[in-house]
């Protein structure tokens, strides 16, 4: 129903209602509005202090309009912190929703988790200080935030420039950064852009590898040389390839029912790169330090990068078919033609 034609609607009863008078046509009056309305979004005076909270249809947050008893129980599918963490522009409520006894134990599933994978890295900056010591208390408190993801967002730059990454060193302090019992390899989960901090280097002081760090884990964002590869982040790539190597040409699956990857096929892939203008460099990183193009991919075994890249008609197959010329293997481009042919 329309907002004309409730209005309409609204405007009639009342009139009967006036008209006719009576407790039983109030209540006849009432029930016939809720028909004509059913369907429609409970209004917003009806709606407790969170749930109004949350809707936009209801005007912005007002800091001190929550109820400590709705916080508690507010009736709504996912919990408070949850809804207001993955979401930056809900932070304003964490503060309240904390004061006024929103516990993470109460979550499903650490609001942390939720803010990492809906948004790797939002702009911390931008939030007020109380904002900024809410998202920290939140990662102090719940030990469900101690995930790969959660990790990835508090190494990223811009929480190192908010000052949220010190997190992570509180963690390593307290021994809660274990390589023996973390269900996930935190070099693997930490931004590219932070292997070369104090942090990474403790990390691997006790005891953390890169080898372990390609292992499985439960999370949605990329493993870290994947993410390093998928940015073109050459220092990142230099730290798992000089300890690493054959990564170059292979990453190892990191679920038993998956296979290894070729980082030259997922690099000539359209879209796989953030920035497309940084292909070539990174086929010629890739060929630098040992890549093979000539290889059989782990799925296709008929199929290479380099007949692959011909396929896909990348700028990039010239490059790719020329190794084998600069082998002494034989024409490339004829090779190549028989190898897409088959």
């Amino acid at each position: 129903m329309n907002a004309l034609s409730r209005l309409a609607a609204a405007v009639a009863l009342a009139a009967g209602s006036l008209l006719l008078g009576g407790c039983t046509t109030s209540l006849v009056v009432a029930h016939l509005y809720e028909k004509l309305t059913e369907g429609d979004p409970a209004s917003c005076f009806r709606l407790n202090s969170v749930d109004r909270a949350f809707q936009t249809r209801c005007g912005p947050y007002r800091p001190g309009s929550l109820n400590a008893e709705d916080v508690r129980a507010s009736g709504l599918p996912l919990c408070p912190l949850t809804l207001a963490a993955r979401e930056p522009a809900r932070w304003a409520m964490l503060p309240e929703l904390i004061a006024k006894g929103a516990s993470p134990e109460a979550c499903t599933s650490a609001p942390w988790v939720a803010l990492a994978q809906a948004n790797p890295c939002p702009d911390f900056a931008a939030a007020s200080a109380p904002e900024r010591e809410a998202l920290r208390w939140l990662a102090e408190a719940d030990a469900r935030a101690i995930h790969h993801d959660v990790v990835r967002a508090l190494s990223c730059p811009n929480a190192r420039a908010a000052g949220l990454d010190t997190v992570l060193d509180g963690w390593l302090a307290q021994d809660q950064l274990r390589a023996d019992t973390l269900p996930f390899g935190v070099l693997g989960a930490l931004h590219p852009s932070h292997l070369r901090a104090p942090l990474a280097k403790a990390l691997e002081a006790r005891g953390h590898t890169a080898q372990a760090a390609l292992g499985a884990y439960h999370g949605r964002l990329p493993g870290g040389f994947e993410e390093a590869l998928r940015t073109a982040d050459f220092d990142a790539l230099d730290w798992w390839v000089q300890r690493v190597p054959a990564l170059v040409d292979r990453v190892p699956a990191a679920q038993a029912n998956q296979l290894p990857w070729v980082p030259l096929a997922r690099v000539i892939t359209p879209a796989f790169v953030a920035d497309a203008t940084r292909q070539r460099e990174l086929v010629d990183y890739l060929l630098a330090h040992g890549a093979q193009p000539w290889r059989g991919l782990p799925h296709d075994p008929q199929l290479t990068p380099a007949t692959l890249a011909m396929k896909l008609h990348s700028p990039l197959a010239d490059t790719l078919a020329g190794t084998r010329v600069a082998a002494g293997r034989g024409n490339t481009a004829a090779a190549a033609a028989i190898a897409i042919a088959h």
